[in-house]
């Protein structure tokens, strides 16, 4: 049984009111006079105080009630304050709960038992109250800042769920915004009379900013293009929908690669002039830090004549499983970097069985664990493997290609590619 000392207090020494009110603080003693002494000191500073006579009785209240600080004397009989300390150790509790124990046990090795059991602190009796007053105070700011840390905690967990369900709302609207990008290539094959166009488009995440499409100038005139807008993202994918528009096999009006006639017939424009045009309405009328490259093919079916334009896109390339392969163009500035950009139109001839190939920097540049890239040389063995493949079996045989080069690796860009075979025009009926 703990002898205590009760002396003049030193309100300077008193816990805050603020958090006293706020801490219910349980006295253990088997000596009723000693738990009077030391609850009525504590209800004075402001503790709300529940006394209990044994270490059981203690640990059958601190299983239903919520207490925040223990003072229990060491020497009990049935079940001590060492014991009683260990108990309370082991209960589930949602906060951190402050152990005193008051002993007249000064040696060492006692107090490390103590601490190694759960005690936090120590009062040697005889304790007067102004030390009592010092633990207490020692014990409110460790339980103030655990309150502080759980506040912050919880503020925490908010804002993560806050952001949780942002993400989820921005997926939600990326998945919409990829399926309507999708729709951007509604067709990955066509068989027409005078050949096949296959089309190849994966985003590197759910929405990109390359484009692959061709319209119909006539009977025996075909436009192919292909269109890689700088960076990644939503920004890039909106600047690609409204490029669709600008070469839309829909609406010929609003297509930039036809000039309309006053007779209202519409023509084929030369295609430098459609990346001029495209150029200027980037520098005059789009507000944005993105520009893009292209490859634009005016092909005539009837002939195998083709124009084409080559903007900062990768080298468009011809192969034939009997001629091998062929890069052509000169490079050319991409669009939308600075106004009155010259870009030059230059002609090649299809033959029968030829292939034009038309594709983005996400195929050359694939890059490998190793930092490779498979570069132009890459794909020409590509092409040379699967020169006899035609249609959506080419196009498969290059994604899986492109898979095995990068060792499984997700892909850096996006991939994408229109391809052209050419056979004998019959004009269409």
């Amino acid at each position: 049984m703990t002898q205590i000392e009760v002396h003049t207090e030193n309100p300077g020494l008193s816990p805050s009111k603020d958090i006293a009110t706020q801490l219910r603080v349980l006295v253990v003693d088997d000596s009723k006079l000693q738990r009077r002494i030391v609850s009525l000191s504590l209800k004075k500073w402001g503790f709300k105080v529940i006394e209990a006579a044994s270490g059981k009785e203690a640990l059958d209240i601190c299983k239903t009630q919520a207490i925040d600080l223990v003072i229990s004397d060491w020497m009990m009989p049935e079940m001590d304050g060492l014991e009683f300390c260990r108990e309370f150790r082991k209960l589930d509790r949602e906060r951190y709960g402050y152990f005193i124990l008051l002993t007249s046990k000064n040696e060492k090795n006692d107090v490390a038992q103590g601490l190694d059991i759960g005690a936090d602190d120590f009062l040697s009796k005889p304790v007067n109250s102004a030390e009592l007053q010092a633990r207490i105070r020692a014990g409110t700011r460790v339980l103030d800042m655990e309150q502080k840390l759980i506040d912050q905690n919880e503020t925490v967990a908010s804002a993560l769920e806050e952001l949780q369900n942002l993400y989820e709302e921005i997926n939600k609207d990326l998945a919409e915004a990829e399926k309507l990008q999708q729709s951007l290539v509604p067709v990955r094959h066509r068989e027409i009379s005078s050949g096949e166009i296959s089309l190849l488009f994966q985003s590197s995440s759910h929405v990109g900013g390359d484009l692959v499409g061709f319209f119909s100038f006539s009977e025996s005139r075909l436009g192919l293009f292909s269109i890689d807008v700088s960076g990644h993202g939503i920004s890039s994918a909106l600047l690609t929908a409204r490029l669709a528009g600008y070469l839309s096999s829909h609406n010929k009006e609003q297509n930039l690669a036809f000039d309309r006639l006053p007779s209202g017939e519409y023509v084929h424009r030369d295609p430098a002039l459609v990346a001029a045009t495209l150029n200027q309405l980037m520098m005059e009328e789009m507000e944005t830090e993105h520009y893009f490259t292209l490859a634009y093919a005016d092909v005539n079916l009837a002939t195998g004549a083709v124009q084409m334009v080559q903007a900062g896109h990768p080298h468009p390339v011809v192969f034939n499983p009997d001629t091998g392969v062929k890069y052509y163009g000169d490079g050319g500035p991409p669009i939308g970097l600075m106004p009155d950009l010259e870009f030059e139109t230059f002609e090649l001839t299809l033959k029968k069985g030829d292939r034009l190939f038309l594709y983005s920097d996400g195929v050359t540049e694939c890059q490998n664990r190793a930092g490779d890239l498979l570069d132009e040389d890459g794909l020409e063995q590509i092409l040379l493997k699967h020169n006899t493949g035609s249609g959506p079996e080419f196009m498969n045989d290059l994604m899986w290609e492109l898979t095995a080069f990068a060792d499984e690796i997700p892909f850096g860009d996006d991939v994408s590619g229109i391809l052209f075979e050419f056979k004998d025009f019959t004009a269409e009926t």
